[in-house]
């Protein structure tokens, strides 16, 4: 990765700030290491443009599973393990309808003569060539973040290499989650994951509906499982009026965007809890029972 920064240095403008975070014992991959650069600068140069006063570049690297509660939702990626790439730029994101439309190749949104809409349709081709699995997270004024899942390689052991926590926590006397997010797809895949884990489930798609559902006091709710970057009223300001209406709430953030992109924004603390998008059913099984079971 630092070779592929000190050229990504050379090729953006020096507004552009690049921040890279790893990770410990990350998985090997198995790809053509020419376009994965290739691909990280078509994503850089994106980013580039997102941000024509300047900005923030944050390039991270982990490992991750993706189980087969999430490959049910998205049946283009198999189950197993993966070497997440992620880039997130702090620039003016795309609204849902260019979000759509992103991986189509010649479309874009720049004027005439200043893109050709090949390089995301590049990206995805590149990850779909090596077996892999591509996710783009925008929100408009906030910046995008695209993550790159490629298969962890095993050399030529052929075994199921899939590693799937047990489901660590379960829901327990009526137990209620309030699920807010404004994405309606990955509302109802959580509303159902949640559900599916005995919990009751309540959800919402914006923070003004779920204040509506926190001030009925005939509505029992536990914990808060909140995105962070909403269009309107974002999470962490959520997360302020609704402790004030319920002192006792417990709140979980979750987001797509990379943590270190996030914070740039200013939303969240380092200290809150949050779970990276896409989560698996048994990290969400664990962490809102750890989060529920924290007396803090």
């Amino acid at each position: 990765m630092t070779g592929s920064v000190e050229f990504l240095n050379r090729s953006l403008s020096e507004t552009i700030e690049i921040k890279t975070v790893g990770a410990a014992g990350l998985w090997i991959v198995e790809v053509d290491a020419n376009q994965l650069e290739i691909a990280l600068l078509n994503l850089a140069i994106n980013a580039r443009d997102a941000m024509p006063g300047g900005g923030r570049l944050t390039i991270e690297a982990a490992n991750a599973v993706l189980d087969r509660e999430y490959c049910q939702v998205n049946p283009e990626v198999a189950p197993g393990q993966y070497a997440m790439l992620s880039v997130s730029d702090t620039g003016t994101g795309m609204n849902k309808e260019v979000l759509g439309r992103a991986f189509e190749p010649f479309f874009t949104t720049k004027e005439l003569g200043h893109g050709t809409g090949l390089g995301l349709s590049q990206v995805y081709g590149f990850v779909k060539q090596s077996g892999g699995h591509i996710k783009i997270y925008s929100e408009v004024g906030q910046g995008t973040t695209v993550k790159i899942y490629l298969p962890r390689f095993f050399g030529t052991d052929e075994a199921d290499q899939l590693i799937e926590g047990e489901l660590l926590g379960q829901g327990e006397n009526g137990e209620t989650i309030l699920i807010v997010e404004d994405d309606d797809d990955v509302r109802a895949y959580l509303t159902d994951v949640v559900r599916s884990l005995g919990y009751g489930v309540a959800a919402a798609p914006n923070g003004k509906l779920a204040l509506d559902l926190l001030g009925r006091n005939n509505t029992r709710i536990d914990l808060m499982l909140t995105d962070v970057v909403m269009p309107g009223m974002n999470g962490r300001e959520l997360a302020n009026r609704a402790t004030d209406l319920r002192p006792d709430l417990k709140v979980l953030f979750m987001t797509g965007h990379s943590r270190n992109a996030v914070s740039h924004h200013g939303p969240l603390d380092p200290h809150l809890d949050v779970i990276q998008k896409p989560s698996t059913q048994s990290d969400l099984a664990a962490r809102i029972r750890d989060a529920l079971d924290n007396k803090n």
